[in-house]
């Protein structure tokens, strides 16, 4: 049985993957065991062959390295590659996970892996610097405008310009989009921070609605409303709710 490190390259740019597979060369340690031109594929190659090791490009097309990183339920060690600006680069740097600018020497390379070598003997700790990187990811995130959902097999990528609305189901999200409903494990806080406020509003604490999709407010019982939807859904609204939409539509 070979002990060698599987790894994954993933990056849309084939340059970058062609120089990752020549400095390989001089690792008899490491196997490169597929190339992904994309995320999806890179996904798909995550799940089938578990690797130990993934070199994963963050700006992509579609789904970026971040939303990758959301997608998988054990991360393997990652080493990104980037062309970040200096600034964003602290986010590596603050989170101890490794990462190489492009274009990078094969000195920085070997570097790199020697720190992979060191974290491939303690999973745990690996897996708590990605968790630590996408929640700096989260924290610096500006405006929501996709977002990426499992929907058993398959990935889709929602726009948030589809949305209708956003239900809280305990630990996970239910969104309400043109293309059907979809779970997605974030919190309410996360959509409400992310969100642009101008076109989404948090209404009750189990949902925020697009203020666009809302045909009118309605008085329920007693001093309790609701918002009926374009295509006829309702939503309870919270005396908080109520008092914020009064101001927008007034």
């Amino acid at each position: 049985m070979s002990n060698k490190i599987r790894a994954v390259a993933i990056d849309d740019e084939k340059l970058a993957i062609d120089i990752i597979r020549d400095y390989l060369k001089n690792y008899d340690s490491i196997e490169l065991i597929a190339e992904c031109r994309n995320g999806f594929d890179g996904l798909k190659a995550i799940s089938e062959l578990n690797p130990d090791l993934v070199f994963l490009d963050i700006q992509m097309p579609k789904i970026n390295g971040f939303k990758m990183l959301e997608l998988i339920d054990e991360p393997p060690v990652i080493i990104f590659t980037t062309a970040f600006d200096q600034y964003a680069l602290k986010a590596f740097e603050v989170n101890a996970t490794d990462y190489l600018l492009k274009p990078f020497s094969e000195e920085r390379f070997r570097d790199a892996i020697s720190k992979v070598e060191k974290l491939l003997k303690d999973k745990t700790k690996a897996a708590e610097k990605i968790e630590s990187l996408e929640k700096y990811n989260e924290e610096n995130l500006e405006s929501l405008e996709r977002i990426v959902v499992k929907n058993g097999q398959k990935i889709v990528i929602i726009s948030v310009e589809d949305v209708d609305y956003f239900e809280a189901q305990d630990d996970y999200v239910m969104l309400y989009s043109s293309k059907g409903k979809f779970l997605k494990q974030k919190t309410m806080k996360y959509f409400e921070e992310h969100l642009d406020p101008k076109n989404f509003m948090r209404i009750h604490r189990s949902y925020i609605v697009k203020i666009n999709s809302i045909q009118q407010i309605e008085l329920f019982e007693k001093e309790s409303y609701k918002v009926i939807l374009k295509d006829g859904r309702d939503i309870p609204v919270s005396k908080t709710g109520y008092s914020k939409l009064k101001e927008v539509f007034n």
